[in-house]
Formats: structure tokens, sequence, C-alpha cells
């Protein structure tokens, strides 16, 4: 086969080239805007179900967004003020024990009454180790603790730009939806905004349905954390209700923390506290897998447990925290293709 004009198409192959690496280039330098309107985004899709409810009872769309916006706003500034406050008194008691606990540790009594409480723990060699650990990587651990100052800003700055972004979106949803269909032939034009429809409406659902279950986890772990007198109840609790959010993996990562915390002697904390709050995480978990998350999560998106598991996972590995909550919609939203897209063609054929 001879190539006519072999000089054009290696230069349009080159530019195509080109062209790629600047897209893929792109895409990596912005990729913390992208997650932040991807999350901004994905809430305002929560948000949209309260939206059209008020609709349906006759507000005009104006109005159902200012409620839900306004209720949204008054809720975050309720907690705000009902939880930051005992947070912030709770930490000070922390920051302030951690002397007492420093102390403790270094008296000559603490490490023999460590072995006396775990006389199997190998405690000699766990102290050599963790001194010599310290000691060769005194460097890194600094660096890790600034480093961790600074993704705690980031953090707080990145939430108040989703914040910001969730607010414009949800305001402006129904347009975007719109502008989004006037570029699809208008033969298929119907049967692509049904499905859309239908898309977005389960991702809010599962949107609503997540933070319900973090809710209740929280609400819970406050209650009985506050009963078995563990140390810190409301800074626990708000602990197990962000971890709650994330799917599969985030109420047993909470739980952990949580566990591993009363455990800290010199804060109010007992080997026994930990162990009571052990077993109840463990009841938790087995009631929200087989009572709770079915009866609240099946009525927003239907989706087998298998493909859960698959897709949370692979959500989390490649993008993250973020990833691992749009996983679950995502692969909704693909069933959902299959069964009203991808079957009903191959029927035809």
């Amino acid at each position: 086969m001879k190539i006519q004009n072999a000089f054009r198409v290696g230069l349009i192959g080159t530019l195509g080239v080109g062209v790629g690496l600047l897209i893929i280039t792109s895409v990596i330098t912005l990729q913390t805007i992208i997650t932040y309107i991807g999350a901004a985004l994905f809430l305002a899709l929560g948000l949209d179900p309260a939206v059209s409810w008020l609709e349906k009872k006759r507000f005009p769309r104006w109005a159902a967004i200012l409620t839900v916006l306004v209720a949204v706003i008054g809720v975050l500034t309720g907690v705000i003020f009902a939880v930051v406050p005992i947070i912030v008194d709770q930490v000070t008691k922390l920051s302030k024990a951690i002397p007492d606990l420093v102390k403790s540790i270094n008296t000559s009594t603490f490490l023999a009454d460590v072995q006396k409480q775990f006389p199997a723990l190998p405690l000699s060699k766990i102290t050599e180790s963790i001194t010599d650990l310290v000691g060769k990587n005194i460097t890194n651990i600094s660096t890790t603790i600034i480093q961790s100052g600074l993704a705690i800003v980031n953090g707080l700055f990145g939430a108040l730009i989703i914040l910001i972004l969730t607010l414009y979106f949800t305001s402006s949803l129904n347009g975007m939806k719109q502008a989004m269909y006037q570029l699809v032939p208008a033969s298929k034009r119907a049967r692509f905004a049904d499905l859309s429809e239908q898309i977005t409406t389960s991702v809010g659902r599962f949107v609503i349905g997540q933070g319900a279950l973090a809710l209740c986890n929280g609400v819970l772990s406050f209650i009985f954390l506050s009963i078995i007198g563990a140390p810190f109840p409301a800074l626990l609790a708000l602990i197990a209700f962000l971890f709650s959010l994330i799917p599969l993996v985030g109420t047993i990562t909470g739980s952990i923390i949580i566990v591993l915390t009363c455990l800290i002697p010199g804060i109010g904390s007992s080997p026994f506290t930990a162990l009571v709050a052990g077993i109840y995480y463990l009841i938790y978990m087995q009631v929200e897998a087989y009572l709770l998350s079915p009866n609240i999560m099946n009525r927003a998106v239907a989706v087998p447990g298998a493909v859960v598991v698959v897709a949370a996972l692979a959500g989390g590995n490649l993008l993250g925290i973020l990833g691992a909550l749009i996983a679950i919609p995502v692969a909704a939203a693909t069933i959902m293709i299959v069964k009203q897209v991808v079957i009903p063609r191959q029927n035809e054929l």
C-alpha cells in the first residue's frame, strides 16, 4: 500500500498524539478542580430529589431551591453550633491530658503496668524497635506532621469550594440538564432525557440513603459511647458519622479508630471500655449490613451485592474517597443503561 503525501500523514499523526498528550496532562494538572466539581455535582444531585418533591407540592422552582438551600444551611449551622463547642471542649481536654499522658509514659512504672495488663506482649522488643524507628526517621516524621497540617488546611479550603459549587449546581441543575439534552439528536432526545432523569434520581436517592446511614451511625454511637463512659463521645460520634459516609469500608474504619481511642490510657479509657465498644460495633455492623442498609439503599439503587463490593473497591483505588462515593451510582447507571438500551437493541437484531 502506497501512502500519498507521507509528510502530511505524519504531521497529522504527530499533532493528534500531541493533542492527546495535552489533554491527558491538562486532566492531571486539573485533577483537584475536577474532583471538586465532581463532588459538588454529586451533592447537588443528592439535593435534587428534595427540590423535585417540593415542586410536586406546587412550590415554584425558585422557591423549592431556596427552601432546600436554606434548610441545608440551617441544618449545617445548627450542627456546627451544637457539636463544635462540645468537640472543642473535648479536644481541649484531650490536649490538656496529653502532658499527663507523656509524664505517665516516662515514669518507671508505666512499662511495668502495661506488662502486667498484657503479659504475653513482648514489650521490651517493641520499645526498642519504636526507639530505633523514631531515631532514624525523626526528619521524615517532622515532615509528615507539617504535610498533615497543610493537608488539613487544604481540605478545609476544598470543602468551602465544594459547598459554594454545590449551591450553584443545585440552583442551575435543571438548566444544565436541558442544555445537555439539546446536544442529543431530536429523534433520540426524549429517550435520552428519560434515561438521564432516572440516573440522576438514582444518584440523588443514593446520596440521601448514605447520609441517612451515616446519621444513624453517628447518633447511635454518641448515645452508646456516652452510656459506657467512653472518652470524648461527641468527637468519636462525629468520626463515626464522617467515616460512614464512605461506602463499604467507612463504618469498619471509623469503628477501629474509635476502639483504638478507647484503649489510650490517661484519658478516662480502659481495656474494658474498648472491649465493650468493639462488641457494640461488631453487632452494629451486622445490623447495618443485613437490616439498615438493605431497607434504605435498595429503595435508592438496585445494585447486586457483588457489584457493590467490586465497584466500591475499584472506585476507591482510582479516585480515592470520591471514587468510592460515586462508584455505586455509576454501577447503578451502567446496569440501567445495559437493561434499557443495550439489551433491547440486541433483542431487535
